[in-house]
């Protein structure tokens, strides 16, 4: 089958080409799609308030320290944001297969942004950037993130699977993603404040561009339904 004529395909069928989770999709009760959905909701709103706090700690914590890579996860927390309100706005509809292929656009497209981010601030800090100062406030942050993102993602990607939700499997992702970033920002930090080694987080902050362009494409085509 082409990618194109899997475009002419329903939702569900398109994102689940493999089979892997279209059985109980098409199988759920009416009651438990209800439950399901409500479940999604409630979880991106939970991430969605986690995300905005850690913004604005990360950010202002990387400002005073002169952090790129805590104002680069601050941001990356923005493109979070941006994903899940994706994700919100579908589920918020009466039909919210009809809005799928929207939200998976829309987090691909996070996805991109995160990467190129992450990449030029990688970049700019092996040419010679000024190294970040000892951030105690990004440290205990970062190591937060690293025990509540796993299971915000794990949650939604359970429920988005269940449900048959491509949209909802890729924001999972992401979130995920934010799991690497958090023990990546984490290790630089240490590493900086203990070793002076302000070149060990973009180093591995390079790794995670190139992961997040893959998931970008896959959520582009529809392809992260299992």
């Amino acid at each position: 089958m082409t990618e194109d004529s899997r475009l002419d395909l329903p939702l569900t069928a398109a994102a689940c080409a493999d089979g892997c989770c279209a059985p109980t999709a098409t199988t759920l009760a009416p009651q438990r799609r209800t439950v399901l959905s409500r479940r999604v909701r409630l979880l991106v709103a939970a991430t969605i308030t986690y995300n905005v706090i850690e913004a604005v700690i990360a950010i202002t914590a990387g400002t005073v320290a002169s952090s790129t890579a805590l104002i680069g996860f601050g941001l990356d927390s923005v493109i979070e944001v941006a994903s899940a309100a994706a994700v919100a706005w579908q589920f918020s509809g009466r039909d919210p297969e009809a809005r799928e292929r929207t939200a998976l656009k829309v987090i691909a497209v996070s996805f991109f942004a995160l990467a190129a981010y992450v990449t030029v601030e990688s970049v700019r800090s092996l040419l010679g950037a000024a190294p970040a100062e000892h951030s105690t406030a990004g440290i205990v942050l970062a190591a937060v993130s690293l025990a509540v993102m796993p299971v915000l993602s794990h949650a939604q990607r359970r429920a988005g699977r269940e449900l048959g939700s491509a949209s909802a499997v890729a924001d999972s992702k992401q979130t995920l993603l934010c799991t690497y970033l958090s023990g990546v920002l984490l290790v630089g930090l240490l590493l900086n404040s203990l070793f002076g080694w302000y070149w060990a987080d973009p180093v591995v902050a390079l790794l995670i561009a190139v992961v997040a362009v893959r998931e970008g494409r896959e959520a582009w085509r529809g392809e992260h339904c299992c």
